[in-house]
């Protein structure tokens, strides 16, 4: 019952917060963004059922370019978590997106997360994949350690 009550919660500030944020409807904003936003949901959720500890969602710095869509704790690992939403196979597969240019600058928002921390400690990148088809269950799956601090 809490985890449906936190659910609802955590849906209803975002969206307050995506009212006040931008001055459009939501019906504008185009559909690859919604796709991700919905993704990127379902992703803190399935994780949180993993028993990950959540620390920030879209974290973004001032001064470098990009965000990182979830960071968390798994036990004693930071974990600095890529989000990728498909809702078809007909494009390549979610993992294959993250391309070179896509992890140097998660590795640059993640230095700068890791600056403001008191002790550097254990830390590792996870991709998480989900796979929306219309009437199926999203097909889910999660690469811990899917790339190295460069």
């Amino acid at each position: 019952m809490s985890g449906t009550l936190t659910q609802f919660t955590v849906r209803a500030l975002d969206r307050l917060a995506v009212m006040f944020r931008r001055p459009i409807f939501r019906g504008n904003i185009p559909e690859h963004l919604r796709t991700g936003d919905a993704g990127e949901e379902r992703a803190y959720f399935h994780l949180r059922k993993l028993g990950y500890v959540m620390v920030a969602r879209k974290f973004r710095s001032a001064r470098i370019r990009g965000d990182i869509d979830l960071i968390g704790w798994e036990r004693d690992t930071l974990c600095f978590i890529e989000v990728k939403t498909r809702t078809t196979r007909d494009v390549k597969p979610p993992e294959a997106s993250v391309d070179q240019d896509k992890r140097e600058q998660i590795g640059r928002v993640a230095r700068e997360y890791l600056r403001s921390l008191p002790e550097i400690p254990k830390f590792r990148f996870d991709l998480l994949t989900i796979q929306l088809e219309d009437r199926r269950a999203p097909e889910i799956n999660l690469f811990k350690g899917f790339m190295a601090m460069s």
